[in-house]
């Protein structure tokens, strides 16, 4: 029926057959070589016996119904161990019998390559063949015209009796005979799947190919093979239930046609699919129901990429294979597998999500057929109805909550493409028109999902006794009418403002608190404390969508992290570790949200200083970090709080960033940087910086602490690649203003101030080297300030211009020295070693300039008084060392003895 490369997909029937012929012959092989084990086990204690330890007696004749060999096995006995023996055997004679003293028979050795290739390669290799052959017979003939449709037909369905004939035959002939069948080499099961899989393509080739079959015909005879080939696999095993579903699945590809019939497609996979899942429900095979899934769900793809898909055919496909595995394979419901109360079975809710998967897709490739929408809608609802009724596919809600929200978000694209336009340009494959479709129909759908999760998860609340089950009713009750608003706000306000959406979400607020206040007086139940948690949290999230929609675009950063404040504050009332992950979960969005548009709204930031969208979108979200943090704090100090304070930290210094760029550029924020920008930074950054160190003192976060060297090596960087390269007024020509008040006391004499109290700061907290070293930024700064400020006394506001002259290189010195002498005077006021080093050092950087620069460069008095005024000050300093720094260490003398 469809086209494709025969040889692969024989390959693929051979490769699977194989591997599950493996699996099942390995399975049986194990089960009979410990069933002989114990058997031998047994009668050997029987037989040998150790002598009485009592005077010699006639033993009593042993029983003439005691048999002498064990009866022969037959094939399909379950490996069981041997009832226990309560009967009092009686001692053995002490002239034993020839068979009496024969020892115990030695274990079976375990077979060799020459003994596995002869029983059980070559067996099922030939059962490939036999059933390849049947396929390449059909095949042959269609190419090479040898024969009529009618005889190929015949010979087709000829060969397939033969092969179950032949198959039935071996299986009774080894039953009758006593002689115990080979597990390893299962031919009546291997000749069975072989017949069973030529049935079904000869019987599909006489429907689809040559039309001798009309559908009802074609129905009843498909349906007496699959219960023919489950009737079978009951009898022999797993391997034909294997060898036979892949054949099944498989067989429309190999029987290929031109023009693909679906409904014939479809019909014939629901018949193999409830014979499926009927074996697997019968023998309990969780494995066959699995394959069966994922072959049912493959099967729905031929066809979605066609320009005029058939939506009715593949809408039967996935409602038939839904309601099979409803019925057959769901643990708990109508016909499937029992279970115990409480449980989410894996497969079940699987079952379910696999077919809707299905659906969705089809919704996708129809552009929104209505018979595609009204399908999806019952799978959904019914998808409630079996969760309802059996816990074991509560899974699947996830799974219906998902697509639900991929329908209804790629309906909101499809109208609305430009919404995925990036930075970095279109996504590709989208146009510039989109497909519409009924509006009214996705309402209607909207309203019936909404309304339908949100009520059947309230009423699930202490229906069972597990705690999981209450919270997934819920999960998807709060998080489906949400993702559905969300979508059909962009679908229909384009993400504008919107007070009918608001409206909505005002009143999907006050049904999720309607909802919390319930459940809050309700008795303690398993789950019903997550729950109620999660109905809040839903409220904060429709509140904060409501401002979303009544406000401006960038009122969803706000709103989304006053959703991470709101939910720390509940996690506080229901201690839950899922509501403080849930906190971090939004700041962790609102930070992505950030770094794609760090400007919030675009272009709408505003011009006025301070006072501008920077403020809001930036400031709110780290004001409300700041206190999710501090309630986080006092529950527990652990992943969730770090990832909140961490978020705090960031939005507090990109508010401080973002608004000294907006004030440095006018409101132009691509505009290059500026000495005004560098210098604003550098003292936010180390003040901030100061802060954290106080408050990791209380805190002792290990987020604080980072985050506290983080900012400090943020300022250094800025200090050195900006305000003394990058902006250097000594280097480029920069305006720095005024005579007193300029930029030069904002970006050196200011930041020298901070980094020396973040210096103290840290002194005793962290390393020495650590501290010394922002304290030596501290004095470089300040004795750029003291150079520059003389700078700009001699040459204006323009430093870089002009040269230097005999009197501004003395006034340099002076300077300096006059530095230094500050810095010893405050080092031997307030007792600090620190401050008379630095004044060390800045003397030592004078006496250098001195001997280097000035003894070459000045002339006249200017070079006398240079090196005057250096020698006084150097004296002075001399006496304040002798007189009154080490006079305090000299120990006063002793007193004069009195005379006697």
């Amino acid at each position: 029926m469809f086209d494709g490369p025969f040889d692969v997909f024989a390959w693929i029937i051979a490769i699977a057959a194989f591997l599950i012929a493996i699996k099942a012959s390995s399975q049986a092989a194990e089960l009979r070589r410990r069933l002989n084990s114990l058997e031998e086990m047994f009668y050997a204690q029987r037989q040998v016996q150790p002598p009485p330890l009592m005077p010699v007696q006639e033993p009593a004749p042993a029983p003439a119904t005691t048999a002498a060999e064990p009866p022969p096995l037959a094939p399909e006995a379950e490996a069981a161990p041997p009832p226990l023996v309560t009967e009092e055997l009686s001692p053995p004679p002490l002239e034993a019998g020839p068979a009496a003293a024969a020892p115990p028979p030695m274990p079976a050795a375990a077979p060799g390559f020459e003994e596995q290739l002869g029983t059980r390669w070559v067996v099922w290799i030939g059962g490939l063949a036999l059933a390849l052959g049947g396929f390449f017979m059909v095949r042959y003939s269609i190419e090479a015209g040898l024969l009529g449709p009618g005889v190929r037909v015949f010979l087709g369905g000829l060969f397939a009796a033969a092969l179950l004939g032949a198959g039935e035959w071996s299986r009774r002939k080894e039953s009758i005979s006593n002689i115990q069948a080979l597990p390893i080499a299962n031919i009546p099961a291997i000749l069975t799947a072989a017949g069973t899989a030529v049935a079904f393509a000869t019987i599909y080739a006489a429907y689809a190919l040559y039309g001798f079959l009309v559908p009802a015909t074609a129905f009843v005879l498909l349906g007496i093979v699959a219960m023919c080939t489950l009737a079978a696999a009951l009898l022999h095993g797993p391997a034909l239930a294997g060898l036979g579903v892949v054949g099944a699945f498989v067989t429309p590809l190999l029987v290929s046609s031109g023009k693909p019939d679906y409904w014939a497609l479809y019909i014939y996979l629901a018949i193999v699919t409830a014979a499926s899942f009927g074996l697997a429900r019968i023998r309990l095979w969780r494995w066959l129901a699995v394959t069966t899934i994922a072959f049912a769900v493959l099967w729905v793809f031929p066809g979605l990429d066609s320009e005029e898909l058939q939506v009715a055919p593949h809408a039967f496909h996935v409602i038939a294979g839904f309601v099979l595995a409803a019925l057959l394979v769901v643990c708990g419901f109508m016909f499937g597998p029992s279970i115990e109360d409480g449980e989410i079975e894996p497969v079940s809710s699987s079952s379910l999500g696999a077919y809707l998967f299905g659906a969705m897709l089809i919704v996708l490739s129809s552009a929104h057929a209505d018979l595609a929408l009204i399908a999806f809608t019952l799978l959904v609802g019914a998808t409630l109805l079996v969760a309802w009724h059996a816990p074991a596919a509560t899974g699947a809600l996830g799974a219906a909550a998902a697509t639900v929200f991929i329908v209804f978000a790629e309906w909101a694209v499809r109208a609305n493409p430009d919404m995925l336009v990036l930075p970095g340009g279109a996504m590709s494959g989208i146009g510039p028109t989109a497909i519409d479709s009924s509006v009214t129909l996705h309402l209607m759908m909207a309203a019936i999902f909404a309304i339908g999760f949100g009520v059947a998860g309230f009423l699930a609340q202490g229906r069972s006794n597990s705690a999981i089950i209450p919270v997934v009713w819920s999960a998807a009750a709060v998080a489906t009418p949400i993702a559905i608003l969300i979508a059909l706000y962009a679908r229909i306000a384009h993400l504008d403002r919107s007070i009918p959406f608001a409206i909505l979400a005002v009143l999907l607020a006050a049904a999720f608190g309607a909802a919390t206040e319930a459940l809050t007086r309700r008795e303690t139940r398993p789950g019903v404390a997550v729950s109620t948690a999660l109905f809040a949290t839903g409220t904060l999230g429709a509140l904060a969508l409501a401002l979303t929609f009544a406000l401006e675009k960038g009122w969803l950063t706000i709103a989304l992290a006053l959703m991470s404040l709101g939910t720390a504050w509940i996690s506080m009332q229901r201690p839950i570790p899922f509501l403080r992950w849930l906190a971090a979960i939004f700041a962790g969005i609102v930070t992505a949200r950030i770094g794609y548009d760090p400007r919030i709204v675009g272009d709408a930031v505003g011009t006025t200083p301070i006072f501008n969208w920077l403020l809001w979108g930036y400031g709110l979200p780290a004001a409300s970090f700041w206190a999710a943090s501090i309630f986080l704090r006092r529950r527990a100090d652990d992943a969730p709080l770090r990832m909140v304070e961490t978020a705090a930290i960031l939005f507090t210094a990109l508010l401080a960033f973002m608004e000294i760029r907006h004030f440095a550029t006018n409101g132009r924020m691509t505009s290059p940087p500026s000495l005004l920008e560098f210098a604003l930074q550098v003292c936010v950054t180390l003040a901030m910086a100061i802060g954290l160190e106080r408050l990791r003192l209380r805190s002792r976060s290990i987020v604080h602490n980072v985050g506290a060297v983080v900012l400090t090596a943020i300022g250094g960087l800025i200090s050195v690649f900006g305000l003394l390269i990058l902006e250097n007024p000594l280097i480029w020509r920069i305006d720095v203003g005024g005579a007193v008040f300029n930029l030069l006391l904002l970006g050196y004499a200011l930041p020298a101030v901070l980094m020396l109290l973040l210096s103290y700061a840290v002194v005793g907290e962290r390393g020495k080297v650590y501290a010394n070293t922002i304290a030596g930024g501290a004095l470089v700064f300040a004795l750029a300030y003291v150079t520059l400020e003389i700078r700009r006394f001699y040459h204006g506001p323009i430093l870089s211009t002009g040269g230097t002259t005999g009197a501004e290189q003395y006034t340099y010195s002076i300077g300096w020295l006059a530095f230094g002498v500050l810095l010893l005077g405050v080092g031997i006021l307030v007792n600090s070693e620190r401050a008379r080093l630095a004044s060390a050092a800045v003397i030592a950087l004078t006496i250098l300039k001195a001997f280097v620069i000035d003894m070459s460069t000045l002339t006249g008095v200017y070079r006398a008084l240079s090196f005057m005024c250096l020698g006084v000050v150097l004296v002075a300093i001399g006496w304040l060392y002798q007189r009154i720094l080490f006079r305090r260490q000299v120990a006063p003398p002793p007193a004069p003895q009195a005379s006697s």
